[in-house]
């Protein structure tokens, strides 16, 4: 799942994008909302965590431009006012969902991944392929009825694979799903991870590699 976050409050920004990667999200940032504008051309995101009051394009104006987009993420508004007025404001512009501030974390995560499950093109909550069944709330992976212990990336990639199965995925698409925009694109991470996942997965294999078109769930 990838996140945008926009924040103006640089301290506040970098603690929920912390957060977020601690769950298994990626994250990119934007301190303002011309910076945000540009960085959703650059990438596909699932959810934008969008503060209202925002320097350089405010977030009601940038909520309304990603209402217009073709396959537009979700969007959950921050703002530090709590009136009922405010929220249906904010809704009516467009926004998802509607979080004030000052807000308890966890909430903020369980908010997040309720707006990629309401997303048109989003998969039942739990993931199934091949003996796997992957929980993306409760955080769990089993197959074939054993539990696995998986790392973040290593459960976020997974994640990924499944969602896309029975296709492919690419290792700059996994990249730029599983990891974010500070993810160097000619590392070997992703060829590690896969490795690593496919050790806990067991036999027989279930993660297939075509040379030059990427890795799925199969055969």
């Amino acid at each position: 799942m990838r996140i945008l976050v926009v924040e103006d409050d640089h301290a506040l920004a970098e603690v929920v994008a912390e957060g977020l990667r601690d769950q298994g999200m990626a994250v990119d940032l934007a301190y303002d909302g011309l910076a945000a504008a540009a960085k959703l051309d650059l990438a596909a995101h699932d959810v934008v965590v969008l503060d209202r009051d925002l320097p350089g394009l405010h977030g009601d104006t940038l909520c309304q431009m990603i209402t217009e987009r073709a396959h537009r993420p979700m969007v959950l508004m921050l703002t530090a006012a709590s009136a009922p007025g405010d929220r249906v404001s904010g809704l009516t512009l467009g926004a998802d969902d509607y979080l004030a501030k000052p807000f308890h974390f966890p909430e903020l995560v369980l908010r997040i991944r309720a707006l990629a499950r309401r997303k048109p093109d989003a998969r039942p909550r739990t993931l199934r392929a091949a003996g796997i069944e992957l929980d993306p709330v409760r955080r769990t992976v089993v197959r074939d009825g054993r539990r696995l212990g998986l790392s973040v990336k290593e459960f976020a990639l997974l994640e990924a694979l499944l969602r896309a199965s029975p296709g492919f995925l690419s290792a700059e698409t996994l990249l730029e799903k599983v990891w974010d925009e500070y993810a160097d694109p000619f590392t070997n991470t992703v060829a590690v991870t896969v490795g690593r996942l496919r050790r806990k997965l067991g036999d027989p294999p279930v993660i297939a590699t075509m040379p030059g078109v990427g890795y799925r769930i199969g055969g």
